[in-house]
């Protein structure tokens, strides 16, 4: 009996001292432990499943909680309209993002996932939430106080959802309009798009004092994750195709660029996102040079790298045709996570074939699962992986939005006022007999929006919660001021309502990535119509809508005052504010404006420079109240 005994305390006495000696190796999961420490102690307990699993990114349409868990998914996304219901609310949002977390967390180690989604201008696939300017307008502003503002309340309402990732800011130096993307771009000029990572330490929070260059960094739950992007040149595609060729010499790409990595790396940036394009004929998908040769170990960046949509099957022509070289030449040339983003067993069973055949060394992989840990710990997803409703309040808040119509005003660019310098028309008298409100951008909020909105092409009308800009007209101005609104009148009822003055409101309707790529960069019908129309007969005000410059040139003499107002977003108000002369205008042009599209591409700086209106111009004028 007493042997028995023995036996059995032995067997309790090994199985205390495995369970302590188990904890005691649990670093990981310890908030105390260094960073590193805790990245290192997890990755020794990992199996390649679970490592090949990090570097996946999903689609939510294709997830659920037993597919993250099945499969050791270490991150989801969002494209652009991929909600969880139509106008789905903070609480649905959260609740969404927790079912997969609560996947994710139930797996063996109980690594959490990280869910990204585009919030470019705002959080801009949800409904009610704060819609900023494109990144054009907020260049225009030359205020990177205000963006880092506009930083900072994106995050809130990034987090409001439960979501802790923004594939945003977008770096791009756009050196052609006729680019897709250009409205993503601050500006032509690298310098003010450099001024403009400010973003960077609004999204993911100011920088401690003993930071080390290069690592990532997120402050706490008001912050989230921010993605430099598209990592290099996709703003210099030949003929501004979008996904194209950059041809440019290295000189020309470290100079113009490049440098807005610089201060994306300095300033904490978590990941980096790839571009498209190619350099010279080599997809930058494939480019190892660049990833890892020079942003990785020039560079120093410590945080992930992460592909584009689909961007590892676009490194064949056409997309997909050698899926397993497109897997060996993306994660050989530096990438850490793949955005699948549905076909997720294709991508693990040939990733995981790849590395059992020894095409792909073990050390790549451990790269890029420490790189994937190093923000997962960073940002606190261990300590905090699953999100509450304590910041639902803070999707589309009042002070966003007041933030949001500061970004209108600040952005607004006047380029004519008065067909004589000494006859401006701006401000416009907020007491008139009866004005008219024409074009059909006027009363139109998805096309004042534009692209990336709600859905990954934007739309027309009320598709969110905003302010059309003619609805701020009818707002600013005097009760006893008649406002009638036509969208395309005729000639007959411009000249017979006897109109004191009248605002034309037209522009581009939405898009984004190839579907923008323009070869004329017209406006689209019936908008110059209406500007000859309302313009010929009675002083107007002609506010342009669009991402980029577009063809001006044959109604300038016929209009009084110009605006361009790029993609204001939902704050409509911002541009009666200075209309009616509440604030003065100060924007400056981010880019130059050409006289036709044969001139381009044509930036500042170039021998050969004709504008019709050049880099940084922009007339101001006083608020009325301090004439």
């Amino acid at each position: 009996m007493a042997t028995n005994w023995t036996s059995l305390l032995s067997v309790l006495l090994i199985l205390c001292w495995a369970l302590i000696g188990e904890a005691e190796y649990m670093k990981y999961k310890d908030p105390n432990q260094p960073v590193n420490v805790r990245v290192r102690d997890l990755m020794k307990r990992m199996t390649l499943p679970e490592k090949i699993g990090q570097m996946t990114q999903i689609e939510r349409q294709v997830a659920s909680a037993q597919v993250v868990k099945d499969h050791f998914i270490g991150s989801l996304l969002s494209g652009g309209g991929s909600v969880p219901k139509p106008q789905a609310s903070a609480e649905d949002w959260v609740n969404m993002v927790n079912e997969f977390q609560k996947g994710c967390l139930s797996t063996r180690l109980g690594i959490p996932m990280i869910y990204g989604i585009d919030a470019v201008h705002g959080h801009n696939n949800v409904y009610n939430a704060t819609i900023f300017p494109h990144n054009v307008g907020l260049g225009a502003t030359r205020d990177p106080d205000l963006v880092k503002r506009i930083g900072a309340a994106t995050a809130l309402e990034v987090r409001a959802t439960g979501i802790t990732y923004a594939f945003a800011p977008c770096i791009a130096v756009c050196r052609d309009p006729r680019w897709g993307r250009c409205y993503e771009s601050y500006s032509e000029d690298h310098k003010i798009v450099q001024a403009m990572t400010e973003i960077i330490p609004g999204l993911q929070g100011d920088l401690p004092v003993n930071y080390s260059k290069g690592f990532p960094y997120v402050a706490g739950k008001n912050n989230v994750a921010a993605c430099s992007k598209h990592f290099v040149g996709d703003g210099g595609t030949h003929n501004g195709i979008d996904e194209n060729n950059t041809i440019i010499d290295q000189r020309g790409l470290f100079s113009i660029h490049m440098p807005a990595y610089y201060d994306s790396i300095a300033k904490g940036v978590s990941t980096v996102m790839v571009s498209y394009s190619s350099w010279n004929g080599l997809r930058m998908h494939a480019n190892r040079g660049l990833v890892t040769g020079f942003l990785k170990n020039k560079l120093g960046f410590k945080g992930f790298v992460i592909s584009d949509w689909q961007g590892i099957d676009r490194i064949t022509t056409p997309p997909g045709a050698n899926y397993t070289y497109s897997v060996l030449a993306g994660i050989n040339a530096g990438i850490d996570m793949v955005m699948v983003p549905n076909d997720y067993t294709q991508f693990i069973d040939t990733l995981t074939s790849l590395v059992n055949n020894k095409f792909i060394p073990m050390s790549r992989i451990d790269d890029a699962v420490r790189r994937i840990l190093r923000v997962k710990f960073t940002m606190g997803l261990f300590e905090n992986p699953l999100a509450d409703l304590s910041f639902v309040d803070q999707l589309g808040k009042k002070e966003h939005r007041e933030l949001a119509r500061e970004s209108v005003r600040k952005s607004l660019v006047l380029l004519k006022n008065g067909k004589s310098t000494n006859k401006p028309l701006l401000p416009l008298p907020k007491k008139a007999p009866k004005i008219l409100v024409a074009g059909s951008h006027a009363d139109n909020l998805g096309y004042q929006c534009g692209g990336w909105t709600i859905e990954w092409q934007g739309g027309s009308g009320e598709i969110t919660v905003g302010t059309t800009i003619l609805n701020a007209i009818k707002s600013t101005v005097d009760p006893a001021t008649n406002v009638l609104f036509s969208e395309n009148p005729d000639a007959n009822f411009v000249k017979s309502n006897n109109f004191s003055h009248a605002i034309v409101v037209v522009g581009e309707h939405p898009y984004t990535e190839m579907y923008g790529d323009s070869l004329n960069l017209t406006i689209p019908d019936p908008g110059p119509r209406t500007i000859q129309t309302v313009c010929g007969a009675v002083k107007c005000v002609v506010v342009i809508i669009s991402g980029r410059p577009v063809v001006i040139e044959p109604y300038v003499t016929l209009i009084d005052a110009l605006v361009a107002a790029w993609l204001p977003g939902s704050e409509g108000q911002g541009i009666a504010d200075v209309l009616f002369g509440d604030y003065g205008f100060s924007g400056k042009l981010p880019r130059t404006w050409f006289k036709s599209v044969d001139q381009l591409p044509m930036n500042v700086g170039d021998k050969s420079y004709d504008p019709l209106f050049p880099f940084g111009f922009g007339l101001t004028t006083k608020p009325r109240a301090a004439r």
